[in-house]
């Protein structure tokens, strides 16, 4: 797994359910809730950026081959076995999926070990809206949404739902009423993450939602490709000026402002 050199391996167990989990660097502690179809050569490159700009990178292993190049039947393999999991639900509109559970506990762990005001914790694609059901617990004081893609946007409904239970969002808006304010990450043009679900975060949280939108349609200034999904892995461009150079330097900022003493 030379992939993940440098990071350390461990296991976190919560309610019966083990899971492996990899830490690199020092400082406050941000949970990095891999994309589908799993820890690939780009998310650990991320949780190495994470880890560069002074923080604690925690990358759960939820599913998939860790450090497993990413492909496209990779990506449909690890979809077939996710919709007959019981620990991530694809399509329901008001349920987080099971395994937010144990990444709660997962964030609790992590405050304890790194200290701090809290933790980051940021998801992508499948994970993304995870963040949101995580900020139900208090040690969670930088949470991240990336290309949010559940529900998956079957119908109008779905495209717009947040897969989050009534009473969560409650507690997040209670959250979001005191500072703790959520960042959301979208190309325009991705049908994974459809615009009105980040519709639905500005009209239920209003100024404790930031959104960053980058323009994908047919073209676009810096020939972001219409099919760009994940902004801060696959469709990342490292150079100064370009979008998602930007969101990630926001994402950083943000961590930096919440989670320093």
């Amino acid at each position: 797994m030379a992939i993940l050199e440098g990071f350390s391996e461990q296991t976190f167990t919560n309610d019966g359910k083990t899971k492996t989990v990899f830490w690199r660097g020092s400082g406050p502690g941000v949970v990095i809730m891999h994309e589908v179809p799993g820890i690939t050569p780009q998310v650990a490159e991320f949780g190495r950026r994470v880890a560069d700009a002074g923080f604690t990178a925690v990358l759960p292993h939820l599913f998939g081959t860790p450090g497993k190049p990413f492909s496209g039947s990779y990506v449909l393999g690890q979809i077939a076995r996710l919709c007959i999991s019981h620990e991530f639900t694809l399509l329901a509109r008001k349920q987080a999926s099971p395994v937010t559970d144990w990444l709660r506990a997962l964030c609790r762990h992590v405050h304890a070990t790194c200290g701090g005001p809290g933790v980051g914790a940021l998801g992508m694609c499948l994970t993304g809206g995870f963040a949101l059901a995580l900020m139900v617990d208090e040690s969670v004081m930088a949470p991240v949404l990336s290309q949010p893609s559940l529900p998956f946007p079957v119908s109008a409904g779905h495209k717009a739902a947040l897969a989050i239970s009534d009473e969560d969002l409650a507690r997040v808006k209670e959250r979001t009423a005191v500072g703790c304010s959520l960042l959301g990450l979208r190309f325009t043009n991705d049908p994974a993450v459809p615009p009105e679900r980040f519709a639905t975060l500005r009209r239920e949280l209003g100024d404790g939602f930031e959104a960053i939108e980058i323009d994908s349609s047919p073209g676009n200034l810096h020939n972001i490709p219409q099919s760009a999904h994940s902004v801060l892995t696959n469709d990342f461009v490292d150079e100064v000026g370009h979008p998602t150079r930007a969101a990630l330097d926001r994402v950083l900022a943000l961590f930096n402002e919440r989670l320093r003493e």
